[in-house]
């Protein structure tokens, strides 16, 4: 099947191979030369503009920063909408405010495109291994119909409902995770100033109640002071704050997510934003004064 693919960044471009993997035509945009040269050289083929993707494939893939990227890319200038044909479909793979997939969905629907959000779990590890979670909303027809194709980029694709539905069970997991790795790093900090090694903790506990994905994950990283970006610090500000707004919007108290997103904007002030989200572990030994390990 061809295939057009918008965002080539550290999630992008391994989500591209892996569909070019599975047998896909590929043909893709990013705003950074370098990263479209990436995925030639694996076999995709480039275009020079999104509305040149759009005009190329009847299934189009977006996967960029936030809302606003979204907006530009699918309703602006050279923008997919003046590319696609009706009746294709546009998978909008960004982590993005439930209300702008809401508000990009009516104006797809006008040019008679179909669209479903399908905003993705797992990072850069899990989207070069092509296993990543996958959170979908919009019409149940077109989720049925590109099931198999997200399943080349995930073990798992869940339906949840109404367009949006993708991106509020998202904005629920960046709260889950954020506050998972701050409740590690505030632990470890703890042990750590009562002299226990953090390393044992983590080895007495990880199979208990208190374990979790995000633990064995991120714990190691913590430990080693390894903060190169699966997750950035300054993409997770962006989640919070969609899920700060979204929260006002709908009348949902959200006290954690708001204490862990100002440790996320005091590492972004402190040159941390680039850092992996396992960096809230340097907030709490700048205000503890130690190190973890």
């Amino acid at each position: 099947m061809k295939i057009g693919f918008i965002g080539l960044g550290i999630m992008g471009k391994p989500m591209v191979r892996n569909l070019l993997k599975a047998g896909h035509e590929l043909v893709v945009y990013d705003v950074i030369p370098s990263n479209i040269e990436e995925v030639v050289n694996s076999g995709a083929k480039k275009a020079a503009s999104s509305k040149e993707v759009a005009a190329s494939a009847t299934l189009i893939i977006t996967m960029l920063p936030n809302s606003p990227e979204v907006k530009e890319v699918v309703l602006g200038e050279n923008g997919v909408l003046e590319g696609a044909k009706p009746g294709s479909i546009l998978i909008d793979m960004s982590s993005i405010a439930p209300l702008a997939s809401q508000e990009i969905c009516k104006a797809c629907a006008e040019k008679g495109v179909r669209m479903i959000d399908a905003p993705v779990s797992g990072g850069e590890p899990k989207a070069i291994d092509g296993t990543l979670s996958i959170m979908v909303g919009g019409e149940k027809q077109v989720f049925d119909e590109v099931y198999e194709i997200l399943l080349q980029m995930g073990s798992s694709a869940v339906y949840c409902g109404e367009i949006g539905a993708g991106n509020t069970t998202k904005l629920a997991n960046q709260v889950i995770v954020a506050c998972n790795i701050a409740a590690l790093s505030e632990a470890y900090m703890l042990s750590a100033r009562a002299g226990v090694d953090p390393k044992l903790v983590f080895a007495a506990i990880k199979g208990g109640l208190a374990g979790s994905t995000v633990m064995n994950a991120k714990s190691p990283m913590i430990f080693d002071h390894n903060f190169k970006p699966g997750f950035k610090v300054d993409l997770h500000i962006k989640d919070l704050k969609n899920a700060l707004d979204t929260g006002h919007a709908v009348g949902s108290p959200l006290p954690l997510t708001a204490l862990v997103f100002e440790m996320l904007q005091t590492l972004h002030s402190d040159g941390c934003g680039q850092n992996d989200h396992s960096a809230i572990a340097k907030f709490y030994e700048k205000v503890a004064g130690k190190t973890i390990c």
